[in-house]
């Protein structure tokens, strides 16, 4: 298939810059897998399509506040940093910007709490940096960093916690699993209160979540790769769902991209933990996940390619020019959308 085929035409205004309150009051899409028919629904209406026998699956990676500002030390320049992943103790892999400014041997301040050297230049441009500081690393992110948001969303945020689900907990991730920003922690008890299991694992979201596809012929685009776990009460879990005729909702694509991942690696679900590089389009044959929770996703993206995997290619782009004429809000802080069979 051509990258052009998942186009589609999205006003700016429809692009969520701020998250709404509360946040299972979101807009929900419930698009019917096998007919292709829409309802409209909110989030909190979640409990009218899930059972006692399914069981939802979260990622509960937690978003670093990767995004900090050096000031280099010899002319004074400020250079944003945004940390993508650790290599070794102390030494970073970052986007820098100006890149210009960042080249082996510099050495920037970071509010006086911290300094760092630009050790390397790597393929791409990302820069390797040693960070030098005492007492605790996340601790001084804590304080002088900012929440690396997408480059569409351009209000700032007051709240850090509004780009963290209410469940994170594994801290490691360059963007949030946005799926799961619309459940609060009285409808997740609502969910245990009718028997409904949660499972999680952990997929710490990199920033090549938000690459664009560059070639046409989507098959010819490099996917990222991204570090996950998947515990092994949670492989049981899921095991019993489908022994005993449930459904595995997974909620967001990273939660889909893990399991997915697993069930392609082994042939099974079962505990496991792995770099993943899973590129997911229409084609593929899914071998664990039976309904899917998601946001609504940049056109043309390797996001949108998997739910039209999933839910069908004119499901999909039928459902996304719905929302438009309908005027969901879109994208990290935007509606949701629930893809399954509707009984």
């Amino acid at each position: 298939m051509k990258k052009s085929d998942f186009y589609y035409d999205l006003p700016q205004e429809f692009i969520a810059q701020i998250p709404i309150e509360p946040r299972d009051s979101s807009r929900m899409m419930v698009l019917d897998k096998k007919s292709g028919k829409i309802s409209h629904k909110h989030f909190y209406d979640l409990l009218d399509y899930i059972t006692e026998k399914d069981c939802i699956i979260l990622n509960d990676t937690r978003v670093l506040p990767a995004r900090i500002y050096g000031v280099k030390k010899e002319t004074g320049a400020v250079v944003e940093f945004l940390l993508l992943s650790q290599h070794s103790q102390d030494v970073w892999e970052c986007v820098t910007g100006p890149g210009r400014r960042a080249k082996p041997g510099t050495v920037f301040d970071f509010n006086g709490l911290m300094s760092a050297e630009v050790i390397d230049v790597l393929d791409g441009g990302n820069r390797l940096v040693k960070f030098i500081y005492e007492g605790n690393f996340y601790n001084i992110l804590d304080e002088i960093g900012e929440m690396p948001l997408p480059h569409y969303i351009t209000e700032k945020l007051d709240d850090k916690e509004r780009y963290q689900t209410v469940y994170s907990a594994n801290l490691g991730s360059a963007a949030a699993p946005t799926a799961g920003l619309h459940f609060t922690p009285e409808l997740l008890a609502r969910i245990e209160g009718k028997g409904i299991k949660i499972g999680k694992v952990t997929l710490h979201v990199g920033l090549g979540t938000f690459r664009p596809v560059k070639e046409e012929n989507i098959e010819n685009h490099l996917m990222h790769s991204e570090h996950y776990h998947l515990p092994k009460e949670t492989a049981e879990l899921i095991k019993k769902t489908h022994e005993n005729g449930g459904r595995v909702f997974a909620v967001g694509t990273t939660t889909c991209r893990t399991l997915e991942s697993v069930a392609t690696k082994h042939g099974r679900i079962i505990e496991d933990d792995d770099w993943t590089s899973i590129f997911i389009y229409p084609g593929y044959q899914f071998k664990c996940i039976d309904s899917l929770i998601t946001n609504f996703h940049l056109p043309e993206s390797t996001l949108i390619m998997l739910v039209s995997a999933f839910a069908g290619y004119e499901n999909t782009m039928n459902a996304y020019k719905t929302a438009v004429e309908e005027k969901y809000r879109f994208f990290s802080f935007g509606d949701s959308m629930m893809i399954t069979e509707v009984e």
